[in-house]
């Protein structure tokens, strides 16, 4: 199979959600209320992005007072550094559109959500994603933090615009993939420590990277269907000697099935006990840049296609039980 698809690129960065946005009740001072706006989310966009398209319709209605923007869906704050389709694919199980958000421009709840300043906030978070997803990739950011101010500006404004081949000119330049067949999964908690510390070389400049960065957290984030008992049978999911956790890595050209079969059903970790899933729990869904993609599809081939512009891949796994479903990203 092919490293890179321009048509699965492409289909990534033209993905969009309809939103109907409602501006909520205690900020109305008209009658009638403002009716709610329907505008076009990017997938790939963070809804503050949104604002000078919703401001302009909520204006004359809105008290007196300083914009502190956020968004809420059902009365849930949402993290504006996610990128909306992810928000979207962790949120609703079944697909809502459009998509009803509510808006709010005062009354910011900071002990729950981190302020956001504008576009400036939201940029400077992408560039941070940016220097962990390079850390985690090839052992170091040197490529990110070398960009000129001119090269920052125009890869943000090619995501801001949905501009692909001008982000494709410049993030080539990072050195950042594509990944090949012989690469081996590392999840964001592995960049706590240098790689020269534990060992591995520094990739940059040396050819293909071999690491993916992919944002998953199962265990902190659900831990109450997870139980800890010793291992009871001699199924391993990885080769003698590769450990899972703050240094996690898998073996060569993995399917996606196969990486998520040891992520989530049983993982041996070193000196410690196997982490499972409860008997009552189960997988239901695996969903990608909102699609529910074929196990069989190799892992490296959905992270060089269906990754975010940041070069994270957003996983989102949908959790059954016998009372409830639960998600992660």
């Amino acid at each position: 199979m092919e490293l890179c698809s321009k048509e699965a690129v492409k289909y990534v960065w033209e993905g969009a959600i309809p939103l109907q946005i409602h501006l909520h009740e205690s900020e109305v001072t008209t009658l009638p209320p403002p009716p709610p706006i329907l505008v076009l989310g990017s997938r790939i966009g963070y809804l503050p992005l949104l604002v000078p398209l919703i401001k302009p319709h909520f204006s004359s209605t809105l008290p007196p007072g300083t914009d502190t923007v956020w968004f809420d869906y059902k009365g849930l704050p949402l993290k504006w550094y996610i990128p909306t389709g992810v928000l979207f694919d962790l949120l609703c199980a079944e697909p809502e559109r459009p998509w009803n958000l509510t808006v709010h421009f005062r009354g910011h709840p900071g002990d729950v959500l981190t302020p956001c300043e504008g576009e400036d906030s939201v940029k400077w978070s992408y560039i941070n994603s940016l220097k962990e997803a390079a850390y985690i990739i090839n052992g170091n950011c040197k490529n990110v933090m070398n960009m000129s101010q001119a090269d920052q500006l125009e890869l943000w404004q090619s995501l801001v615009k949905g501009n692909m081949d001008g982000y494709l000119r410049i993030s080539s330049r990072l050195k950042l993939g594509p990944l090949g067949e012989d690469c081996i999964v590392r999840s964001a908690s592995s960049s706590a420590q240098p790689r020269q510390a534990i060992g591995e070389p520094d990739f940059t400049g040396s050819g293909r990277p071999c690491h993916l960065s992919f944002k998953c957290a199962m265990k902190t984030l659900l831990p109450k269907i997870f139980f800890e008992e010793p291992l009871v049978d001699d199924h391993e999911f990885l080769r003698e000697g590769e450990t899972v956790g703050a240094d996690s890595s898998y073996g060569d050209s993995e399917t996606i099935g196969g990486s998520w079969n040891a992520q989530a059903e049983e993982i041996p970790f070193a000196g410690q006990p196997q982490v499972q899933l409860l008997k009552k729990s189960k997988i239901k869904m695996i969903r990608i840049q909102g699609i529910e993609l074929d196990m069989d599809i190799p892992f490296f081939w959905v992270v060089n296609n269906l990754k975010n512009p940041e070069y994270f891949l957003h996983i989102c796994v949908f959790i059954g039980t016998s009372t409830d479903q639960s998600t992660f990203r």
